[in-house]
C-alpha cells in the first residue's frame, strides 16, 4: 500500500468513533462533491427507527488499530465518489463472522480501489447480532442498502441497472443473501426506499462463507445467525447455495485452495448451484492464500483477484473500461 492510500485509509476510518450527525432519510442526502476517501454517510434507515426496535450495543462504537469495527448502534453507508464516475455502483461487504467488521482490510481498501477505476463505491457498516441486535439484522441492513442505493441512482448519476454487491468472508455470505433472497422480505416496509427492488445486477464473493449445512457448518458466522444447534431447516434457510434461482444475478468467486477457516467447497457449492440454475458465474481457486487478504498481499497469487474482478465486470458491462 502506497503512503498515499494509507493516508485515506486512515482519514476513512478516523471518523468512525466521533460522533455523527449525516442525513437520515434519503431526501434528504446531499450528494458530496469527489473526494480521495469516503465524502458522505447516508443512515440506512430513517430516524429513531431503531430506537423504538429496541435492543443494540450497550456503549459507543469501537474501532481497533486495525479498523475493525464493533458495537455498531448506526448502520450506515460510507460513499465514495470517483472523480470521473464511470455510472457503475458496488455496495461493498467487509466479513469478520458477524462478530466484527474488518473495514480496515476489507471494505475500505476495495472502495478505495473502487473509486480510483471510477466505481461509485458504498460501504457497509452493518449490525452484529451478538450485540443484542436480532440475528437477521445484518441481512435486512443489506436489502436495505440496496434498495437505498437504488432510491439514489438519480442523485449519484448512477445506472440503475449496474449496481452490484462485493463481500469478503462473513460478508461474502451477506452479499450472496442479498443477491439470491430479494424477495425474501427481512423488515416491514418503512417508506418508499423499500418499494424498490433489493436485487443486485451482479455479486462478488471473496473468500466466501456460503454453507451453514454439515460438514461446513463451523465458522463463527454459522454460529451468530442460526446459533449452536440450529435445525436442518434453519441452516439450509441461510446457506446461500440452497437459496440459488435462476432470477440470482451473476456471480464472481475467489478464494484459496488452503482456507481453513471458510473451506473452499463454499465457492465449489456456490459454483455448482449457480451452474445448475443457469447463472453466469465466474470462480477462481488460488493454491494458496488462506483467509483475509483483503486485497491480497503483492507478490502473492491472491493479489490477482481484484484485476480478475474487474476484467470480468467490464467484460459483463457492469464496470466501464476503467483507466
Amino acid at each position: 500500500m502506497t503512503y498515499q492510500r494509507r493516508q485515506y485509509l486512515l482519514a476513512a476510518l478516523s471518523g468512525l468513533a466521533s460522533s455523527w450527525a449525516g442525513p437520515t432519510l434519503s431526501n434528504e442526502v446531499a450528494v458530496p462533491a469527489a473526494g480521495p476517501g469516503g465524502d458522505a454517510e447516508i443512515a440506512l434507515w430513517p430516524e429513531g427507527h431503531l430506537q423504538r426496535l429496541g435492543g443494540g450495543p450497550q456503549g459507543p462504537e469501537q474501532v481497533s488499530p486495525k479498523g475493525s469495527v464493533t458495537q455498531v448502534s448506526r448502520p450506515r453507508l460510507q460513499v465514495y465518489r470517483p472523480g470521473r464516475p464511470d455510472g457503475s455502483a458496488v455496495l461493498v461487504i467487509a466479513g469478520g463472522g458477524y462478530a466484527h467488521i474488518e473495514r480496515g482490510k476489507e471494505s475500505t481498501p476495495a472502495c478505495l480501489w473502487l473509486q480510483a477505476r471510477g466505481v461509485t463505491a458504498f460501504e457497509l457498516v452493518y449490525r452484529l447480532p451478538g450485540e443484542h441486535w436480532p440475528a437477521t439484522a445484518p441481512l435486512q441492513d443489506g436489502q436495505r442498502a440496496m434498495r437505498l442505493i437504488r432510491s439514489l441512482a438519480g442523485r449519484f448519476g448512477l445506472d440503475a441497472a449496474r449496481i452490484g454487491v462485493l463481500g469478503f468472508s462473513a460478508g461474502g455470505h451477506l452479499a450472496g443473501m442479498t443477491a439470491a433472497t430479494p424477495t425474501v422480505e427481512r423488515y416491514a416496509a418503512l417508506d418508499a426506499v423499500d418499494q424498490l427492488s433489493s436485487r443486485p445486477d451482479f455479486a462478488g464473493m471473496i473468500y466466501p462463507v456460503v454453507s451453514f449445512m454439515p460438514p461446513w457448518d463451523h465458522t463463527h458466522a454459522r454460529r451468530e445467525i442460526v446459533g449452536q444447534h440450529p435445525t436442518a431447516e434453519q441452516s439450509a434457510a441461510y446457506s446461500v447455495d440452497q437459496q440459488v434461482t435462476g432470477r440470482t444475478p451473476p456471480v464472481f468467486l475467489a478464494q484459496a485452495q488452503d482456507d481453513p477457516i471458510a473451506p473452499v467447497d463454499n465457492s465449489l457449492l456456490m459454483f455448482a448451484a449457480l451452474r445448475k440454475a443457469g447463472v453466469a458465474a465466474e470462480m477462481h481457486i488460488f493454491p494458496e492464500g488462506r483467509h483475509g487478504w483483503g486485497m491480497g498481499r503483492e507478490g502473492t497469487r491472491v493479489h490477482a483477484w481484484p484485476q480478475l474482478f474487474a476484467d470480468w465486470a467490464v467484460f459483463n458491462r457492469f464496470f466501464g473500461p476503467g483507466t
